[in-house]
């Protein structure tokens, strides 16, 4: 065949033919001016420190939450029309600067009587009208290791302003019942019951650390009462009664909140509640059930969530009238900082914090995008937010006034307390000692702990659920260790200013330059409410311009330990104008207005409002309807990764043997469904009603042992009755040549009654990845091609295929040698199609696999021969699952849709910076060490740890002593040039799931798909009309649950609906409109009648009924 040409060397020629002299032309681009603009103290006034000075009473190791910071509060306390700053300090005083205009500030901390408590320890600050008499009020949080009555919350109501305009405070918290003495982190206020007062939500957290406990011990402590817990107050006449137990709402010693947000989750008009735990105690998610209760929905509704959850957000970030949700966690961007602050997995702890119902965690940022059927996809991988280091505050809003909204991250930690080596220091220190420590041995160790200043995050939006890093374009670099951030136009231009609280630095004031640089216009709206809610907390705005949607909630409590603007800031873009814009007031009345001018402040009055419209909100064109499901008895749950640490991927478990045929000659599609070790196949039979129903067969359960990981329904030996070819897979414990791996062929005969035909396959034995059936010479008799997957325990290397040619009486011999030997010398194949891509009449076979690419091979004189370089220009190598040939564009042409991983994930390749698989046995020990590499910034990285390395190649051990040497060793430095003598690599230049279609030419290319094609690995799919237009739509699903735990498991994909137009393009369909919903791990689709059947990894068949009727979508 022809060779083709790697990528990487295209784009290294098209470099250097720039210019035709050999120089590189001069940028004449010039940059941008920044968006933000950093305000000196000296200028604004503003020389707040959050001051932290390390001593022997005041140390990490002392109070775990040391570095947590303080927060910032922005709101017009005197009435002039201009937000004025609180700012909270751990330990030093607290300090409040009144708005002078001009970015000009005055210190009227003394002079109001807000100040707080003198000493530690101060946490989170809100504002709010407590009283409902139009002034705002101060809520100050406490924490420590101190006694309960020195860390009670203090309340200041302001009492109006003074003769100089000054507001004036009188601390009233025991006087309103809130004066808790639990270690707080911070408060929100909100009308959970809907009786128009504010009720009280406290986040609070443990001061002592999490043990390791079972089970039972588990579910005993969450039932048990604790300060530590969180705690609900009802507001009953102006007094706040604490009704945390009585609301459904876990209040016990297991609680690490660090993480506060309000708002309507699930859209029924009723606000809800989000909690982020720290440490493996699993986030909340409380959803309010309308009679003064919540209920925790969290495993329902999310399918995993962040380990070490800090601040969140809630806002619509896609503008799609749905509330998405934001969690910060600590994943490092760069590699260094990854390999020191890392833990090794360890799948016990993890597995058993799952089966004490904490849910699956996993340590990065999280965004759950809202499906609008009560479930969330998490996709912040694919969104470029995932990985923001040690951070605190969320904020999503519209800096740039385009008409989405951006977000922004505070981050830093003032020393690495996590850092692995500092870790095994102490735990070394702790030892010489015996355990007996003094402070002054405390104090020693943390003044070895690694420090480090980390800059700040700024994401712009990009329209696609996808965001650009715009951290130094928009002028927020500055190193520091930033905590609690708050919005506000400070000096109402139009655009969102910043505030941020740094620890042993100046607080940062950032203008916001938008405005003057003329971005985009903007509307601000400012709500007044009722007697009992004067700023309408709960209110929802839509804003309806330019063809979109934007969705603001009145939620003032966001980020962490902080408060931002009243006023409701709406980027316009380009828009001239506000076509409408509808308030949905707490009350549930609703204000409309129209045809608004922009670059104005709106006030709307709750008083103004009326009663809504009822409108049938109930979507009556849904696609598809669930019906019959059909599970599978129990099979065993393996971890590969015990086996063969260094696995990219999990193997076993991933069979997609479901296969449709009239197996009883009835004239009605049956079905058969493989299954995993532990239990047997299954073939189910269809009445006339469409009901499906089995019987076990003893030819089945003779395999218990083998996981039925392909099938194929042909008719082997002639007879007219389809019989079954079932290839076994996965790795287990097995050797290569193992028995469990034989494949099966199961004769028909004739009436659905399967028996064993022994003999008729070759005794060679292998996990299979993938099997089709064609006429390879030309006889008329169905051959076989059957693909092998993996060597068991020796990833990456494969068994390739094998060429079965079919006697005609069902007996197969290999004939792979004389037909096809470039067969062997695949790699992981994971499917194979066939299908006839020229038109001659002929079919080719199309195959793919894991670290391999995408192979053609035709059928020439009774020989199977690749011509890949026929149809595609270039090696697509990638971690492909899955194959469906069709005319997707309708040109008449064949076209691929590929399944591939998919771009969720920490793994990130291109064809200039390809991901490297490098293996061979580096020990001597028998075993295959496989080292995947991956590009972070400019260089190349071994993805894996230090102990999963040192821990398969033993002699490595002498040569990283210490998670700093090898924090920094690039792939091509880990082995000498002698060790890596013999050893192989494979580069991975694609995981995007993609659809390729021909060109004039016949050769593949991409078609660009909506960005929900890469939320998780694809491994199945079907295309067919489901709306009845008369066009093929995509039905498809997928993910992978069982993953590395630095990776998480894959799960962004409960079956998606791409409906297809006349043009050949495809968009995606909400989950609302489509109906199906399939979560977990789905590995076959079939079309059967009117149904569709998806195979979900061990669950059953879930099954799905077109509806009758369809109506426009």
């Amino acid at each position: 065949m022809k060779k083709l040409v790697p990528s990487i060397a295209l784009i290294t020629l098209t470099f250097f033919s720039c210019s035709e002299n050999g120089e590189t032309p001069e940028s004449s681009q010039t940059t941008p001016p920044p968006l933000f603009n950093l305000v000196k103290s000296q200028e604004s006034g503003i020389d707040f420190q959050n001051k932290l000075d390390e001593s022997l009473n005041l140390n990490v190791l002392m109070y775990e939450y040391l570095y947590n910071g303080g927060g910032v509060a922005t709101g017009d306390l005197n009435g002039d029309g201009l937000e004025d700053i609180y700012f909270s300090a751990n330990v030093s005083g607290n300090k409040l600067y009144l708005n002078k205009g001009g970015f000009k500030f005055q210190d009227i901390t003394d002079l109001s009587g807000a100040l707080g408590k003198p000493g530690p320890w101060k946490t989170g600050v809100t504002m709010v009208d407590i009283n409902g008499d139009k002034k705002m009020d101060i809520y100050l949080c406490y924490s420590g290791n101190l006694p309960p009555e020195k860390r009670q919350n203090q309340l200041f109501i302001n009492q109006g302003n003074n003769a100089e305009g000054i507001p004036q405070f009188e601390e009233k918290a025991a006087e309103y019942g809130i004066a808790s003495g639990s270690p707080s982190t911070s408060a929100s206020f909100f009308d959970f019951d809907k009786d128009g007062d504010l009720d009280l939500f406290l986040l609070n957290h443990n001061t002592k650390s999490t043990q390791i406990l079972d089970v039972s011990v588990t579910k005993s402590l969450m039932k048990e009462k604790h300060e530590a817990g969180p705690q609900l107050f009802e507001n009953v006449d102006g007094k706040f009664v604490e009704v945390t137990q009585k609301a459904g709402i876990s209040s016990s010693s297991l609680s690490y909140g660090l993480g506060l947000a309000i708002s309507d989750i699930n859209g029924d008009g009723w606000p809800d509640i989000y909690i982020g735990n720290d440490y493996t105690i699993p986030d909340y998610l409380y959803i309010n059930q309308k009679d003064g209760t919540f209920k925790d929905q969290i495993l329902e509704m999310m399918d995993h969530v962040s380990n070490f959850s800090m601040g969140n957000d809630i806002a619509d970030i896609n503008n799609d009238g749905l509330v998405d949700i934001m969690t910060l966690d600590m994943m490092p961007e760069d590699n260094t900082r990854q390999k020191l602050l890392l833990a090794p997995d360890n799948y016990e702890v993890f597995d058993l914090n799952v089966k004490k119902g904490f849910h699956h965690q996993y340590m990065r940022n999280m965004l759950h995008v809202n499906n609008g059927d009560g479930t969330f996809y998490e996709i912040g991988q694919v969104a470029g937010i995932s990985n923001t280091d040690w951070s605190w505050s969320s904020l999503f809003a519209d800096f740039d006034n385009d008409g989405w909204k951006d977000l922004f991250v505070s981050n830093g930690y003032l020393r690495d307390y996590n850092n692995m080596d500092f870790l095994k220091y102490m735990d070394n220190y702790v030892k010489t000692a015996g355990g007996k420590l003094k402070r002054e041995d405390l104090l020693s160790m943390v003044k070895n702990m690694p420090s480090s200043n980390l800059t700040n995050y700024m994401y712009k939006n990009d329209n696609n659920l996808t965001f650009e890093n715009a951290t130094e374009n928009w002028g927020l670099s500055q190193p520091a260790n930033s905590n609690g951030v708050a919005y506000s136009d400070l000096d109402n231009d139009g655009d969102l200013d910043l505030v941020i609280n740094n620890i042993n630095a100046e607080a940062f004031v950032y203008k916001n330059l938008a405005v003057e640089q003329k971005k985009g216009n903007y509307l601000k709206v400012h709500l007044n409410g009722s007697d009992k809610n004067s700023i309408a907390l709960g209110a929802v705005v839509k804003l309806y311009a330019n063809g979109y949607t934007q969705l603001l909630e009145q939620n003032i409590y966001r980020g962490f330990q902080s408060s931002v603007s009243p006023v409701l800031h709406f980027g316009l873009g380009d828009a001239n104008k506000v076509d409408s814009l509808v308030v949905t007031w707490p009350n549930g009345n609703q204000s409309r207005q129209v045809d608004i001018s922009v670059n104005q402040d709106l006030v709307l009055d709750q008083s103004d409002a009326i009663s809504p419209k009822n409108y049938n909100t109930e979507n009556e064109n849904v696609l598809f309807t669930s019906t019959q499901d059909l599970p599978i008895r129990g099979e065993k749950t393996i971890n590969d990764f015990k086996r063969q640490p260094l696995l990219t991927n999990a193997i076993s478990g991933n069979g997609n043997a479901m296969v449709a045929a009239d197996f009883n000659g009835d004239g009605r599609n049956d079905l058969f469904v493989g299954a995993g070790p532990g239990a047997s196949g299954r073939v189910y039979f269809q009445n006339s009603n469409g009901e499906f129903s089995y019987s076990d067969s003893t030819a089945f359960m003779a395999a218990m042992q083998s996981e039925d990981a392909v099938a194929l329904a042909f008719d082997a030996n002639g007879d007219g009755a389809m019989d079954l070819y079932v290839g076994s897979g996965g790795v287990y414990s097995f050797p290569e040549g193992a028995p469990v791996f034989a494949d099966r062929l199961y004769l028909n005969d004739g009436k659905g009654r399967f028996s064993l035909s022994n003999g008729s396959l070759p005794r060679e034995y292998f996990s299979s990845g993938a099997v089709v059936s064609l006429d390879i010479n030309g006889d008329s008799f169905p051959d076989l091609v059957v693909g092998g997957r993996v060597v068991p325990g020796q990833y990456p290397l494969s068994p390739g295929a094998r060429v079965l040619i079919n006697d005609g009486k069902a007996s197969f011999s290999d004939q792979t040698d004389e037909i096809a030997p470039e067969l062997k010398n695949l790699g992981m194949i994971t499917d194979a199609q066939v299908a006839d891509l020229d038109q001659d009449g002929t079919e080719e076979l199309i195959i793919a696999g894991e670290a391999m690419p995408i192979q053609v091979f035709k059928i020439m004189s009774g020989k199977l021969t690749e011509v890949t370089d026929q149809y595609f220009s270039q090696l697509e190598v990638g971690f492909w699952n899955h194959l469906e040939i069709d005319d997707f564009n309708g040109d008449g042409q064949l076209d691929i849709l590929a399944g591939n991983l998919g771009l969720n994930s920490q793994l990130k390749v291109s064809d200039e910076r390809p991901a490297e698989l490098l293996y061979k046995d580096f020990d001597n020990n028998g075993s295959i060490d496989a080292i995947l590499s991956s590009y972070i910034g400019e260089e190349r990285y071994p993805t894996v740890s230090r102990d999963e390395l040192l821990g398969q190649v033993n002699y490595l051990k002498k040569r990283y002593l210490d998670f700093k040497s090898f924090a920094s060793v690039k792939t091509d430095d880990i082995f000498t040039s002698e060790e890596r003598e013999g050893a192989k690599k494979i580069y991975i230049n694609r995981l995007k799931s993609t659809l390729f279609v021909r060109n004039e030419e016949g050769m593949f290319e991409e078609q660009k798909m909506p960005i929900q094609l890469q939320f998780s690995p694809v491994f199945a799919s079907q295309f067919l009309d489901v709306n009845g237009d008369g066009i093929n739509d995509i039905v498809l699903a997928g993910n992978m649950n069982q993953t590395k735990l630095r990776y998480g498991k894959y799960d962004a994909n409960h079956s998606m609906v791409f409906l297809g137009d006349s043009t050949g393009s495809f968009r995606y369909l909400s989950k609302t409109k489509s109906g199906i919903s399939v979560k977990g791990d789905v590995r076959n689709i079939l079309q059967v009648d009117n149904k569709l059947l998806f195979l979900v990894k061990g669950e059953g068949v879930k099954s799905f009924a077109f509806r009758s009727s369809k109506g426009e979508l």
